[in-house]
């Protein structure tokens, strides 16, 4: 009889070693991004931090680009946690109230670590390029699940595909139509407008504030991202029809069908 055996093995004493050594490096390159910004990163000084040599570095992450992989990766999954935690805290169960939430969540965790939000968000390191479908590009959409899930709960995909959204080009149309999902559904393209739209919005006015340029604003900061995040989530929202003949069906093909609509 098949058991689970090999399923629930423990870690061997070596890579129970190795994954804590792993876990201690990318501690020192936090702090050392912390303390001297992310385009200061120095394996280097990172060995230097551990008492071991750059070569002994190598051994758990053979290059730059991969240590500064694994970096961006963990970064952008501690932002998710901060959001989803936040939403789990949520008590107002409104679609509109719980998006809001998710965006206060990104926000004080932005604002909380600058440096890592800098090193995701930030001027780009010089010579990286993050591998394609990588960790970094999956943890970011682990992220962009919970702002699509919690805009577009309780819509159907015919309600998001009659979104109103006048003036896009049929050729935008036909490129979004062929993106890769970057949440947990196929978005029509009129839905993927929009939420590109709210991503720039408040991404948008979370960068201004980590850089100091809203600083003037002193302690009000938050309420002014809070009131302009409620007026986006309602615009757009307000541009969802409701359900109804059109819009309750379902239809096998609304993407493209929406996408021959603008040609």
């Amino acid at each position: 009889m098949p058991t689970d055996e090999h399923a629930t093995a423990p870690l061997s004493l070596r890579r129970r070693r190795r994954a804590a050594a792993v876990q201690e490096i990318l501690d020192a390159a936090e702090r050392h991004i912390a303390e001297h910004g992310p385009a200061a990163l120095s394996l280097r000084a990172i060995a230097r931090s551990l008492g071991m040599t750059v070569q002994a570095l190598y051994h758990y992450f053979p290059s730059r680009d991969d240590l500064v992989t694994a970096l961006i990766a963990k970064a952008y999954d501690a932002l998710t946690e901060a959001v989803q935690t936040a939403v789990d805290a949520a008590t107002d169960d409104a679609s509109q109230e719980r998006v809001l939430v998710a965006a206060e969540g990104y926000r004080h965790w932005a604002i909380t670590h600058p440096e890592r939000f800098q090193l995701l968000y930030g001027t780009p390191l010089r010579y990286y390029a993050a591998p394609v479908e990588g960790p970094t590009t999956q943890a970011m959409r682990r992220m962009s699940a919970i702002f699509e899930r919690e805009l577009f709960d309780g819509y159907t995909t015919a309600q998001l595909a009659a979104a109103d959204t006048p003036g896009l080009s049929a050729a935008l149309l036909a490129y979004l139509d062929q993106l890769p999902p970057t949440g947990q559904r196929d978005l029509p393209p009129p839905a993927t407008a929009l939420i590109m739209s709210a991503w720039g919005h408040l991404h948008g006015l979370v960068v201004l504030e980590v850089f100091g340029h809203t600083s003037f604003l002193g302690d009000h900061q938050a309420e002014i991202f809070r009131m302009a995040m409620r007026n986006l989530f309602q615009d757009i929202h307000s541009r969802i029809p409701a359900a109804g003949p059109g819009t309750t069906a379902t239809d096998p093909h609304p993407r493209e069908q929406v996408s021959s609509a603008g040609r």
